[in-house]
């Protein structure tokens, strides 16, 4: 028995020796290829490229994949590296572009990443040294907390992972339905014979391994289907929650114009339905039930809508006084509670950044590499299966509980082992995050938009920004392929399920009008606050006129962020951007021709096409800064959150229109610019144009 058991052992020893040479002599081969094509050789990677450690100080992989030649290529990258800018796309409707922006990317996913990108990133910072996992966009240990950052934070968990995690289990209720037999069947199989030789182990890691080394294999295993269209109880189909089929990939099914937008929506409701509840339980709404004819219920209004002193309202309503004199518990609980939400922030988006990051590992995006991150996987899986090939159950199962058994009565050797690797190796902890270390290099969603923004920015064809449905969304099913489905249902069934029925279609297209409804108290009360609010608002941008006339710095950042929404905004980009600096109206422009590019703004109109400063008056000219310079990037709102509810509520024809906080690196070297409807399309090029690290802040 010795000399076979050894015999396994080399052979193991050797196949774990073969897949890490295997994986050192790609990265060495692909690193080589990388280095041709930066030094303008050529290239002829299928995008399988993957990095050396020894990056170019201050700079990432980012920055490198944007200069490389790609066989493929897409409109941004085919115009060459000219003096001018080219304009792809700026201003025109999505439906003239006919070809991809980028190759190997669709133009509705590009626009998806760059929408995403907007509503995630706030504030970025330029370090010196790029960090371990050599990506841009990594947070900093300061991460300071916004209500909201957090909404944003929530509402990419949902689009991410949340989508995805229901989408897994309506595959499992298929599965178990046997409503697709031959497939079910085939899964039952191998289960029951891995059950019988105890190959569970194995079988699931060789699954896994499959999934990561053979990427046809998924689909086969797992037949796509559109996720609102699948029970998630009894696995067959069922009407969508929308009434109609818009969109496959959200869960509601609800129409939408350009991909993703319904899966955004639903996440929008998702965390508003959320903070309704919670606002709910604070003031105690419905509190010990509310009888049929309580005095006042219907005239007073929802204390739902109210914002401010609620929980005060209900505490005194029962005889409490709520003063912070008298209530010590207050203020703790209050940074308690701020405490734990900024925590819990970050654990969701460190989940988040996670499921991204393995989603780019298993289907990369070029310019990012295909091959690298999959092997990769293999060098972990590879092991372990073959681990629990030679381990057997009872020594699985001993090994478990073992570790459990240390893990909860070891306290004192873990806290003395921990003591010894922060003195011998202090980055130990950031080293073994995933992050820095199997998923190092692969980017998450917004990272790689980051990469796709630099390709336009290095081909001088920056990426247009993403169209926008502010239009209703009309019912119209979304495209489907009922002969790629499996689903146990006839294509008569399908169709049912997926489309709107006539008279629906009906109702919704003529709709009658809604009866109007007796005014109450509470509805006259809230209109006349409303109407007194509003006429607040433009007393309040009137005078702010006024005080910005005799130079009053603070009112000078207002004038102008006020406008009648659906206004259309010239100029627009790639080169120049309509803004105000310093409450005077203006144009914000990239001049390209200049080495390093130039940063200015001007009072002046410029012509299209025309971006250089010298043929601007320099009377003109309220600033210049070289975009080198800029450390600090920040998008403010422009009246804030409170403003901005206020605006909402009392003046519905009436939007508020963002700024950006630029800084450079002299001090007093920051740039205000409000009034900016195209904020979101300068921060994208700013952020891209040159070789700066950014941190998210």
């Amino acid at each position: 028995m010795m000399p076979d058991s050894y015999r396994i052992l080399d052979r193991f020893q050797t196949s774990l020796y073969k897949v890490q040479c295997t994986i050192l002599r790609s990265a060495a081969d692909e690193w080589a290829m990388l280095s041709a094509s930066v030094d303008g050789t050529t290239n002829k990677a299928d995008n399988n490229l993957t990095r050396d450690p020894d990056i170019p100080k201050g700079q990432t992989e980012s920055h490198v994949l944007s200069r490389v030649e790609q066989d493929e290529k897409g409109l941004s990258q085919k115009s060459g590296h000219t003096a001018e800018i080219t304009n792809i796309g700026w201003g025109e409707s999505p439906d003239v572009i006919d070809e991809p922006l980028v190759a190997g990317l669709s133009n509705e996913d590009l626009w998806m990443l760059i929408r995403r990108f907007d509503k995630q990133v706030y504030r970025v910072k330029a370090v010196p040294d790029a960090p371990v996992q050599r990506l841009d966009l990594t947070r900093k240990d300061d991460d300071e907390f916004s209500p909201d950052k957090l909404r944003a934070t929530l509402e990419r968990f949902y689009t991410t992972v949340i989508v995805g995690f229901i989408n897994c289990i309506k595959h499992i209720a298929r599965l178990r339905s046997w409503k697709e037999p031959r497939r079910t069947a085939a899964f039952c199989t191998v289960y029951v014979l891995s059950w019988l030789l105890d190959l569970l182990v194995p079988t699931i890691l060789g699954t896994l391994l499959a999934l990561v080394v053979y990427p046809p294999c998924r689909s086969l295993m797992f037949p796509p289907a559109p996720i609102p269209l699948v029970n998630k109880d009894t696995g067959g189909i069922q009407k969508p929650k929308a009434g109609i089929l818009g969109s496959d990939d959200s869960i509601t099914g609800a129409p939408e114009k350009f991909k993703g937008e319904a899966a955004e929506q639903e996440a929008s409701n998702l965390v508003a339905s959320v903070a309704c509840v919670a606002v709910g339980s604070a003031v105690g709404k419905h509190d010990q039930g509310v009888p049929d004819d309580a005095p006042l219920e219907e005239d007073v209004p929802d204390a739902m809508d109210m914002v401010a002193n609620t929980a005060d309202a209900q505490s005194t309503a029962h005889g409490k006084v709520p003063k912070d004199s008298h209530d010590k518990t207050r203020q703790p609980m209050k940074d308690s509670v701020m405490d734990a939400a900024n925590v819990s922030m970050q654990v969701v988006g460190d989940i988040t950044d996670t499921y991204e990051k393995l989603g780019n590992a298993l289907s990369a995006t070029a310019p990012f590499p295909q091959l690298s991150p999959r092997l990769r996987l293999v060098a972990v899986l590879g092991p372990a299966f073959l681990a629990s090939i030679l381990t057997p159950c009872y020594v699985f199962m001993k090994l478990s509980t073992l570790s459990i058994g240390l893990a909860f009565f070891g306290d004192p050797i873990i806290r003395r082992g921990i003591v010894y690797l922060n003195r011998r190796l202090p980055n130990w902890r950031k080293l073994v995050q995933l992050q820095n270390s199997l998923l190092k290099g692969i980017p998450t969603n917004a990272q790689l938009a980051v990469t796709l923004l630099r390709i336009g920015e290095a081909n001088r064809s920056p990426l247009p920004p993403p169209p926008t449905s502010e239009d209703k969304v009309t019912s119209r099913p979304a495209s489907l392929n009922q002969e790629e489905l499996t689903l146990d249902a006839t294509d008569e069934e399908i169709k049912q399920a997926a489309l709107v029925k006539p008279d629906e279609h009906a109702q919704e297209v003529q709709a009658p009008p809604e009866k109007s409804h007796k005014r109450t108290l509470g509805s006259r009360i809230i209109g006349f606050f409303r109407g007194t609010t509003a006429s607040g608002v433009e007393s309040k941008i009137g005078i702010d006129r006024l005080r910005a006339s005799t130079g009053c710095h603070h009112a000078k950042n207002r004038v102008g962020v006020l406008r009648d929404r659906g206004k259309r905004i010239t100029p627009s980009g790639p080169v120049a951007f309509d803004a105000r600096c310093k409450g005077k109206r203006g144009t914000a422009i990239i001049d390209s021709t200049k080495e390093p590019p130039l940063l200015y703004f001007t009072t002046d109109t410029p012509q299209k096409g025309d971006a250089q400063l010298e043929n601007r008056k320099s009377e003109s000219v309220l600033f210049t800064m070289p975009v080198t310079d800029i450390q600090e990037m920040r998008k403010l709102g422009g009246m804030g959150w409170k403003g901005k509810l206020v605006v909402g509520w009392a003046l519905g024809g009436k939007e508020v229109v963002d700024g950006l906080l630029i800084t450079g690196k002299e001090p007093g070297q920051s740039y205000q610019l409000t009034a900016m409807g195209t904020r979101n399309q300068l921060f994208n090029r700013l952020i891209a144009i040159d070789g700066q690290v950014w941190a998210s802040c």
